[in-house]
């Protein structure tokens, strides 16, 4: 599919941002997150995320997040796919603290969110995702330097199937702003394969 930095939208659009060149900078507002019920029982759905839509159902998306500035709790930038506040997907690194943060992946369908994380160094502060789809199922991979992928998640999208919109997305939940950088973003046929192990059961 063709993608084109000029025909992706917002939803929710930031107070601060800016585009050019290929890159786009997100400034994050202070209360802001994606988060549905799932133990901590509160709903969050303010984030702002910048997306193309389509209806192509195998892709890759890939791009390149640089958090540098991120500096206070759940400080976040990544990769996302928000279809409505109830059913979306992003993965991305979370600040946590001067020793480490959490890179990792939420799952939300039908209202309940997931979380998926590993802890990874704190001086870490450029993360490469690739976002995959292969009809109404998913997945997201990340790297550290752009050459070399490692799974992150493989998951199912229950309102996945149809039009989709994917693309970034940047947040601050707590008491804090910090300036993420996006850039490298291409679409290019899926690289995700399909499996080729165990034979699928029979209808």
């Amino acid at each position: 599919m063709d993608f084109d930095i000029q025909k992706m939208k917002w939803t929710r659009e930031p107070a601060a941002w800016t585009a050019g060149d290929g890159r786009i900078e997100i400034t994050t507002a202070p209360g802001t997150d994606l988060w549905q019920r799932t133990y901590y029982h509160f709903r969050n759905d303010n984030a702002p995320a910048l997306q193309i839509e389509t209806d192509e159902q195998y892709f890759t998306f890939w791009v390149k997040t640089d958090f540098t500035q991120s500096h206070h709790r759940f400080d976040q930038c990544g990769v996302v796919m928000y279809l409505d506040s109830e059913n979306w997907l992003k993965g991305s690194v979370e600040y946590e603290n001067e020793t480490f943060q959490h890179l990792g992946s939420v799952v939300t369908n039908h209202g309940y969110s997931d979380w998926a994380t590993t802890a990874i160094p704190a001086d870490v502060k450029v993360m490469w995702y690739r976002l995959s789809r292969r009809a109404d199922d998913y997945c997201i991979e990340c790297s550290a330097d752009g050459v070399t992928y490692t799974q992150m998640r493989v998951c199912h999208m229950w309102e996945g199937a149809g039009k989709v919109r994917f693309g970034i997305y940047a947040c601050s939940p707590e008491d804090s702003s910090f300036t993420a950088a996006f850039t490298d973003m291409k679409v290019t046929e899926c690289v995700w394969q399909a499996h080729d192990g165990q034979q699928p059961d029979e209808a």
